[in-house]
């Protein structure tokens, strides 16, 4: 039993990290109208920022502070140099755009940094014990860091007027025009926050496993998946989705292995794309 649980815990945390990385995906749908393949590749780069802050600084608050700055950036170039000039095309083509983007970030990785996998180099330290539980403590930092960010993105969108101005242009881009609202301000705040969230994510996955430039390609079913079936679109379903779907690999590992686990990611998504697209929280459409 207490296997099961440590077992449970482990699944919440990795599910926190889908989450975030699944939020990060739904938020740009819900503005921008297409799925962003690159959301993985943005991950990718947090974790490799926050990798070099952290050997330079020895910090890991201030190495992750540089991840999520790269991943800011990374958003907002990418918007800048590839998406707002396919403003207004079908959304396929965007979402193509968007599987070469990453293409791209994962080769100039892959040529800075090489192919090999990278750690943090944090310190060893004693599972916690609690009764016949054993609790990483640095699954718990994770879980904490991550349920921070998912707080001040949601106070973002519901008690600021930037995260106003989102949702008004997720409900009614025309509307949002003609009411005075900047689409342009908005949409970079948008990819500001996207990439910075999903490279929060990517930094998150690195320190609990290893940071290498296929980490977040690799991450994309699973985070595509909790998308779906929270009801692509809706971030609170994002992020609810992302952890059932954490528990649920990690507690089906002693059952169909390490390997195989992330195939549950797949049947996931074919059950919910046959049985209920819309997903758990029933909407497709728009930033609520």
């Amino acid at each position: 039993m207490s296997g099961f649980l440590e077992l449970a815990i482990s699944g919440l945390m990795s599910g926190l990290v889908i989450g975030l990385a699944a939020l990060a995906l739904t938020l740009v749908f819900g503005v921008a109208r297409f799925a962003n393949a690159a959301t993985g590749d943005f991950m990718t780069c947090g974790a490799y920022a926050a990798l070099a802050g952290f050997t330079a600084t020895g910090s890991i608050v201030l190495g992750g502070l540089v991840g999520l700055a790269a991943g800011a950036l990374v958003g907002v170039l990418s918007y800048l140099l590839v998406f707002r000039v396919l403003e207004g095309r079908p959304s396929v083509s965007a979402l193509l755009a968007s599987i070469g983007v990453g293409f791209v970030i994962r080769a100039v990785l892959g040529l800075i940094y090489g192919h090999g996998q990278q750690v943090f180099q944090l310190p060893l330290v004693r599972p916690w014990r609690v009764y016949d539980l054993r609790i990483q403590p640095n699954d718990l930092k994770i879980g904490i860091a991550a349920l921070a960010t998912l707080a001040v993105v949601f106070l973002i969108l519901h008690a600021t007027p930037m995260g106003r101005r989102m949702r008004a242009v997720a409900d009614d881009p025309m509307l949002a025009r003609v009411s005075g609202i900047a689409p342009r301000k908005v949409m970079l705040g948008l990819w500001a926050m996207g990439g910075a969230v999903a490279a929060l994510a990517g930094v998150l996955l690195g320190i609990k496993t290893v940071v290498s430039p296929e980490m977040g390609w690799e991450m994309l079913i699973p985070v595509f998946a909790a998308a779906v079936l929270g009801g692509i679109g809706h971030p609170v379903g994002a992020v609810v989705a992302g952890v059932l779907l954490g528990v649920l690999q990690e507690i089906a590992t002693p059952y169909v292995g390490f390997t195989y686990k992330l195939a549950l990611a797949f049947v996931v998504l074919l059950i919910v794309l046959l049985v209920r697209p819309k997903g758990l929280f029933g909407r497709v459409e728009g930033v609520r």
